[in-house]
This record gives structure tokens, sequence and C-alpha cells, in this order.
């Protein structure tokens, strides 16, 4: 946080051999314990998930290495939107990295025009949350890979409405 303001840019990416990538850079004015609590656990990231006008009604998470997640965003008409995926990596406070996919509400793998998502979505994506605490703020460094460019601008849209989100409903 610079002048007490919250700050946050997003990227294109930067590697070239990632296709569809989307950055998000954010500042939480959050020890990285706090964050990472409301990226892992069920309870807390029912808090936040979801853009502005979606509730999140189920989330589960397995927080370890090869553990699973499935959550459920609904929204204001009442829509449900379903993913899963497994932990790829998992450092406490540090870095966490998830694979993503849309599925239904058991968790089996659906395509993402079953939702009525544009472009052409791969079956799996990958998220990556980087943590970086100092003076009692946390940097927080999203990468999500996969976003077709017809989605990239609502995704970017809806995650920095999650985060507001966060930001608002996690002390």
């Amino acid at each position: 946080m610079e002048n007490g303001k919250k700050q946050y840019r997003t990227d294109s990416g930067g590697d070239a051999s990632v296709q569809n990538e989307l950055v998000i850079h954010r500042v939480f004015d959050l020890p990285a314990k706090k964050l990472w609590r409301a990226l892992t656990e069920s309870e807390e990231f029912k808090k936040w998930w979801g853009p502005k006008g979606f509730e999140c009604p189920y989330s589960k998470m397995e927080a370890r290495v090869g553990g699973k997640y499935l959550n459920c965003m609904r929204g204001p008409d009442g829509k449900e939107f379903w993913s899963t995926g497994v932990v790829q990596e998992f450092v406490p406070e540090k870095r966490l990295v998830i694979t993503d996919h849309f599925s239904d509400k058991n968790g089996n793998i659906k395509p993402a025009s079953e939702y009525g998502m544009p472009g052409d979505w791969p079956t799996e994506l990958q998220i990556t949350f980087e943590l970086e605490e100092a003076n009692g703020a946390t940097k927080l460094r999203l990468t999500h890979e996969g976003i077709p460019d017809e989605a990239h601008d609502d995704c970017v849209k809806g995650w920095n409405e999650s985060f507001d989100k966060l930001e608002k409903n996690i002390k």
C-alpha cells in the first residue's frame, strides 16, 4: 500500500511460452497468514469467491499437494458455476498452484461451453498464487493460465471484484 491506497496492476503476462496468461498484482493490508487462510480454508474462501453480485455457497478444499477442491459460484440470477482441480504446489503462506477445470457439482470435468463461456477454453487451466509479506501487508501475484482472449477482460474484472470482496470480508 502506498499513501494508504490499495494498489493493483494487471499484466498480459510476460512469458511468451505460456498461452493466454493473465497476471494480477495486488497488495492486501493483511498478514500473509490471513491471506493464505482466505485462499485455502473453505469457510474463509466462501466469504470472497466470485465477482460482485456472486456468492460462494459451496467450497471444499483438501489443502495439501495432491488434494482436490470443488467450488461453486452462484450468480445473481441463480446460475451456478462449478470448478474443480488438484493442488500441484503447496508452500504455506508463500505459493499455491492448482489446476482449474469447469465441472458439475459432483466434480466431473465439463467443457466451458456448457456454461456458455466464450472462446476456446482448454480442459485444464492453472492458477498460481504467490504471496510476499512486508510490513504487515501482503503482495499477491495471481497467474491464471489458459484464459481465451475473448474472456480475458471479464476474467481480470472477475478476479479483481473477488479480491475487492476478500479485502472487505477477511479481517
